[in-house]
């Protein structure tokens, strides 16, 4: 699906947009199953196994900042991801066998829904070799007002920014940091059915979503067959043990076979410890570690 001149832009820049990611049929369905979910949170009060509340949260007006693992509330979220354009887009990017590491709906509510400060993935998950990414498709259009992703072109080939704050791991980055260019920061915004790429090393963020319409977008956190996770990351699968992480692993694996041959390189790595006090999520990560915000800063 990806030409020659977008695969070299994304190894030189670390992101792409790629329009029409998903049919249209498709996109409808996600859509609505969607906002059957968000129906559904309304009478949920506390953070739970499925649904992240933003401040506000209630009956009369849902808030969310996140429906968690969205492929293993609906089975669709799974199918699309493994029989649409995005597979493609997949295979031309990382090779014939792939495998997901997680899926996450971020439903970033209208007037404030939450930033995500500055990151890169690969601080959160360190593996074997890089060969790894994000695919972000757009359920509805996404605005330059309403919280879109931002990435810095190119960060995916320096090294791995400090993500520490009081101690601990938060999930964020200083921004007071030397290496960090705001002013660099490219903004990527698109139609329903447009969907980003980013690279797991490249350094990327989202301000608060200051629009009246929710920002949803799907995103899927995807390796090559042949990345495999280091000890100490934060993923869910380090505490399976061996005979349900083999079982896991087939479950997870969207093209191909699972490869039991890591590839290792030699790639910059920081540990993600020790963790902070509550790491149920970026958001909680970053918030009960005291990252400093880079959007409130005067």
């Amino acid at each position: 699906m990806l030409t020659a001149a977008q695969k070299d832009f994304y190894a030189e820049n670390g992101y792409l947009l790629v329009e029409d990611a998903v049919s249209p049929d498709q996109l409808a369905r996600m859509q609505e199953i969607t906002n059957r979910l968000i129906d559904a949170s309304r009478q949920v009060t506390t953070s739970d196994e499925v649904y992240d509340l933003d401040t506000g949260h209630g009956p009369e007006t849902p808030r969310l900042t996140r429906i968690k693992v969205p492929h293993k509330q609906d089975p669709y979220f799974w199918e699309v991801l493994r029989d649409s354009r995005m597979t493609e887009v997949l295979t031309d990017l990382l090779g014939p066998a792939t495998t997901l590491l997680t899926s996450k709906l971020n439903t970033k509510a209208p007037g404030g829904g939450r930033a995500v400060e500055w990151h890169q993935d690969w601080a959160f998950y360190p593996h074997t070799n890089d060969d790894l990414l994000a695919f972000g498709l757009m359920l509805e259009d996404v605005t330059p007002d309403n919280g879109p992703l931002m990435v810095i072109p190119g960060t995916h080939r320096g090294p791995v920014l400090s993500h520490m704050a009081n101690g601990v791991f938060a999930g964020a980055i200083d921004p007071d940091d030397p290496l960090f260019q705001p002013e660099r920061a490219v903004t990527l915004t698109g139609r329903a059915g447009s969907m980003t790429v980013h690279h797991v090393r490249v350094l990327h963020g989202s301000a608060p979503n200051l629009s009246d319409r929710a920002r949803k977008i799907l995103f899927y956190e995807v390796a090559s067959a042949d990345a495999w996770p280091l000890l100490g990351a934060g993923s869910y699968f380090h505490g399976l043990g061996q005979r349900k992480f083999w079982e896991d692993l087939q479950e997870r694996t969207i093209t191909g076979a699972p490869c039991l041959t890591p590839r290792i390189e030699q790639v910059p790595i920081r540990m993600p410890l020790p963790p902070a006090p509550d790491t149920g999520s970026i958001f909680k990560t970053q918030d009960s570690a005291g990252a400093r915000s880079a959007f409130t800063r005067a």
